[in-house]
C-alpha cells in the first residue's frame, strides 16, 4: 500500500491573518509613510489630570532635609557618594591641597571599617627623572609609620578610602558633587 503524497492547501478560513486589518477585511499596508497621518503619543496625554508622583514642593522638602541633616554647617567642599552606587557618605569634608580627587572628613555616613586589614605601606622611593636624576619630589604615603584601615561603602562595599589612626578619613574613590 502506497500512500498518496499530496499537499493540500488549508483552506481560506483556517489561513492565518498576517494583521489585524487583514482579518477586518481591509488592505495591509507595508510601510508607516502609505498608513494614515500618525498620532503623537503627546496628543494623547490628558494634562487636565494631576500626575501621580508629581509633587511642586518636593525642591524645598529636599531642601529642609538636607539642611536638618547637615545641622546647619554649610561649609564642605563637596558632598562625597559612592561610585559603585551613588549613595552619600559624607556631608562635610575638605579637599586636600596637593591631590584636589582625595578629601578628608571626620563626620560620615554609610560607610565601614575593616579593622582587621591594615593597608600595606608604601616605601618612601626618590622619584627619578626623565634621565634618570633624582628628582626633588617625592610622593610618601604614610608618614612616621601611620596605619590606615581601609573604608568600604556600606551599601555595596565598594572601597573608598581610608581611615588613620586619629580617625580622620581620608576618601580617594569616591564621587565629589557641589555641596
Amino acid at each position: 500500500m502506497a500512500e498518496s503524497t499530496q499537499k493540500t492547501e488549508p483552506p481560506e478560513s483556517s489561513r492565518v491573518s498576517d494583521s489585524p486589518r487583514e482579518m477586518e477585511g481591509e488592505e495591509h499596508l507595508k510601510s508607516p509613510t502609505d498608513s494614515q497621518k500618525t498620532i503623537s503619543d503627546d496628543d494623547e496625554i490628558d494634562y487636565s489630570i494631576k500626575p501621580e508622583f508629581y509633587d511642586s514642593d518636593l525642591d524645598e522638602k529636599d531642601e529642609l532635609w538636607v539642611q536638618k541633616k547637615r545641622k546647619g554647617r554649610t561649609t564642605s567642599d563637596a558632598v562625597l557618594s559612592c561610585p559603585g552606587c551613588f549613595t552619600t557618605l559624607c556631608l562635610e569634608c575638605q579637599r586636600h591641597e596637593k591631590y584636589v580627587t582625595q578629601y578628608r572628613a571626620i563626620f560620615v555616613v554609610n560607610c565601614n571599617i575593616k579593622s582587621e586589614q591594615v593597608l600595606p605601606q608604601r616605601s618612601i622611593k626618590p622619584k627619578r627623572g626623565k634621565r634618570g636624576r633624582e628628582s626633588d619630589k617625592s610622593e610618601p604615603v604614610s608618614v612616621d609609620g601611620e596605619t590606615f584601615k581601609p573604608v568600604h561603602c556600606g551599601v555595596c562595599s565598594t572601597e573608598v578610602g581610608a581611615i588613620d589612626e586619629d580617625e580622620v578619613y581620608h576618601f580617594f574613590n569616591i564621587l565629589p558633587s557641589e555641596s
